[in-house]
């Protein structure tokens, strides 16, 4: 009998552990340092390379574009081996309601200290630290910078070339805003939202092509 209950027990605890694999975002830890100055490059097309973003609430999800400021990719015989992307917060769209009224008053919220402070904050930024391949996917970590906050994030990606034109292109991945003290109805910062609240995950996925 007490081998049936120790059976049991262990059993339990694998199904416990695997159920606690599963991630809503990606795992956030303290910034690496850089040392080589990949921004010296400046070899990113910004008209072609985009950040992608968005957001959700009970009921309802908006969703948009961030343009590039700067940027470099460090190639090295086809293989990534480093990047640096500056994210002009200035340049923040909003895509499901565009051309209305309604998008301008969502771009003009992100922009305020509610979320992004873009007075104070202008630019974020997203540093690669490391790059590991596996059968032809990306494991890519890098510093991400927001506000006055940097954590290092591991995202999966892949790159490819087209013409000439090496292509960065993350798949969608979560962060939590609230690991970047943004706190406007979140529910980390404030327990009587009840269904006023502004989901913690921002989706977000880069495309970062190089000059021809």
């Amino acid at each position: 009998m007490k081998k049936v209950i120790l059976s049991l027990m262990l059993v339990a605890s694998v199904l416990t552990a695997c159920k606690g694999e599963k991630k809503e975002k990606v795992e956030v830890k303290e910034a690496v340092k850089v040392e080589t100055n990949i921004a010296e490059l400046n070899n990113v097309d910004l008209a072609a390379s985009v950040l992608n973003w968005k957001g959700t609430k009970p009921g309802g999800a908006h969703n948009g574009t961030v343009a590039l400021k700067s940027g470099g990719l460090l190639i090295e015989k086809g293989a990534l081996k480093g990047g640096e992307f500056v994210i002009d917060m200035n340049t923040i769209t909003n895509l499901d309601m565009k051309g209305s009224k309604g998008a301008e008053n969502i771009v003009g919220h992100l922009k305020n200290e509610d979320f992004f402070e873009v007075a104070v904050y202008p630019v974020s930024k997203f540093v690669i630290t490391n790059v590991e391949n596996a059968n032809g996917k990306l494991s890519v970590t890098g510093n991400l910078n927001i506000k006055d906050v940097t954590k290092s994030v591991t995202i999966p990606a892949s790159l490819s070339v087209v013409e000439g034109v090496s292509i960065f292109k993350s798949e969608a991945f979560n962060i939590n805003r609230a690991d970047f003290n943004i706190k406007y109805k979140s529910k980390s910062f404030f327990k009587d939202l009840k269904d006023k609240f502004v989901d913690d995950l921002v989706e977000m996925s880069f495309e970062v092509k190089t000059k021809a």
